[in-house]
């Protein structure tokens, strides 16, 4: 173990807080490994505040200690990834859950050229009790899912501590959060910008520790659902709204021919009004998808691509948004004629709100659409990094 080199293969990299009871086992560990291996390489302990001599433990088996002032386990793997001297960084927890000496499998993938390799703790056998029931049978399962779905990840196992990554290109994806959601952030970055990223079988042992894990489970579950959600403005706000304007449109044209029997019910003028709120509040959620992939585009946090969203305008949204608050407004002076033609007395509900109902809803998409053309734009401004005294 040489980290005097610049040049190093691999670093191997460990957050810590509070970690001195199973630290010196993962170091020596990690340290035979290399040893073992002819591979030229460091420990990187990258800890995140611990008050329990876990710095001094580290250093004195020969380990290499980065302070990360900032709390969070995405703090602490940020700041040791941007510590590392090694080429390529292998992290895992400092808990003795994973076997540091078994990590071939994620050198020579990375070696092979993969940006980033993944564990899979499901394919490598969980040790009983390793991993809380909650955790195996519903967290990991559906948050994993749910990455496969959302971003096309070839990756099963979404959580597992045990990863590899090339330094360079894991830096160049620029990671920001800085809690357990990290773990997420990293596979989700990685797979919209087209690294190379692979999976090996890894196993997971019962935890070290005698105190109880820093991850909190229905609390950073959350976070991590909510990081996927947030980063997949397609799942979250197209496809509900896409849903949305389908059903109220194909729903509310059958009920404006005339009132439809389903089961036995007659669906008619109240359906017709619920199909409009259905098609406003799916164009709002389309709006929203649009103005949340503009943002994203433009900081940077997606590749930028040629689609339907870079062609979109000011003139177009005004224009296609102007066509339809005019059609509404002309259906809404044909209403206001008929209700003259009747003195402007009372008049028959059903037949009238089958006019004024398309009509309303036409003008309120269609002013939508107009002033979503401004805010796209504004989204769109370059803008210069905030110093201090300046903008």
């Amino acid at each position: 173990m040489d980290a005097d080199n610049s040049n190093l293969e691999l670093t191997i990299l460990m957050p810590c807080l509070n970690e001195a009871e199973t630290l010196a086992s993962c170091i020596k560990k990690a340290s035979a490994f290399l040893t073992d291996h002819n591979i030229s390489g460091e420990v990187l302990i990258a800890d995140n505040g611990s008050d329990d001599g876990s710095q001094q433990i580290a250093r004195g088996l020969g380990a290499r200690v980065v302070d990360v002032p900032q709390r969070g386990y995405g703090a602490a793997l940020i700041g040791g990834c941007n510590a590392a001297l090694g080429r390529y960084v292998i992290m895992g927890d400092a808990d003795d859950s994973y076997d540091f000496t078994n990590l071939m499998p994620f050198v020579e993938r990375l070696r092979a050229g993969d940006d980033l390799v993944m564990g899979n703790r499901f394919k490598g056998g969980i040790e009983k009790g390793a991993m809380p029931a909650l955790h195996r049978y519903l967290g990991n399962p559906v948050l994993s899912g749910l990455g496969k779905l959302f971003y096309k990840s070839p990756i099963g196992d979404f959580h597992c501590g045990l990863r590899g990554y090339n330094t360079q290109r894991m830096r160049e994806l620029d990671l920001k959060t800085t809690g357990m959601e990290y773990a997420s952030e990293m596979v989700v970055q990685a797979t919209i910008n087209d690294y190379r990223i692979s999976e090996v079988p890894t196993t997971l042992s019962v935890d070290g520790r005698s105190h109880p894990p820093h991850l909190r489970s229905w609390h950073d579950g959350w976070r991590h659902l909510k990081f996927l959600l947030v980063h997949s403005p397609n799942w979250l706000f197209l496809y509900p709204g896409l849903t949305l304007i389908c059903v109220g449109l194909i729903l509310g044209i059958l009920i404006e021919i005339t009132p439809l029997t389903l089961f036995g019910v007659t669906l008619d003028i109240n359906t017709l009004l619920y199909c409009s709120v259905m098609v406003i509040v799916g164009f709002n959620l389309v709006g929203f998808h649009i103005f949340t992939k503009t943002y994203a585009v433009h900081a940077r946090f997606i590749p930028v691509k040629k689609d339907f969203l870079s062609k979109l305008s000011i003139e177009l949204c005004a224009l296609v948004g102007f066509g339809a608050a005019l059609v509404g407004l002309i259906v809404t002076i044909v209403a206001f004629a008929l209700w003259g033609s009747a003195s402007f007395g009372n008049l028959e509900p059903r037949s009238f709100l089958r006019i004024t109902i398309p009509a309303a809803t036409l003008m309120v998409v269609g002013l939508q659409v107009i002033f979503s053309g401004f805010l796209i734009d504004i989204l769109r401004m370059k803008t210069k990094d905030r110093r201090e005294g300046s903008w």
